[in-house]
């Protein structure tokens, strides 16, 4: 299954009084992954919503295993868990930069949307590229 990887250096802004890494960042850094997994695709937000199709999120899992800290380098590894026809499903990893401890996993559920708000199909070319992303070869990893 195709994965990308991006890696962030944990800043002190994402951390709280004690250095650790505040929650609700660990959220934002699974859209950085997602959003550069897509580019590195060849699917644009940006593109996309110029052409009416909207990826509302819908549903959010997060779990926590072991916490980030000030200055460390994160690994945010991404993939399509699943495709349907208005829908995607991204599942995420956070590691450390070596590997040894997963910090956080996670999913999101987006839907596809008209300029009205209706659900509808996914574009055809996100749809093609959403399909080789569940079910393919590693062509972007890290």
């Amino acid at each position: 299954m195709k994965t990308g990887v991006v890696r962030i250096r944990v800043i002190y802004a994402d951390t709280d009084a004690m250095g650790i890494v505040y929650h609700t960042n660990y959220i934002r850094w699974f859209e950085i992954g997602r959003t550069e997994l897509m580019r590195e695709a060849g699917v644009v937000y940006d593109e996309m919503e110029k052409e009416g199709f909207f990826l509302p999120l819908t549903e959010l899992a997060c779990h926590y295993l072991y916490p980030a800290r000030y200055d460390e380098i994160v690994l945010v590894e991404t993939r399509v868990e699943y495709f349907r026809r208005a829908s995607v499903k991204f599942a995420y990893e956070i590691w450390d930069e070596k590997r040894e401890k997963l910090l956080v996993e996670g999913s999101t559920l987006h839907a596809f949307l008209n300029r009205e708000g209706r659900i509808v199909r996914a574009p055809v070319a996100a749809a093609e590229v959403f399909k080789a992303l569940q079910g393919g070869q590693p062509v972007v990893g890290g």
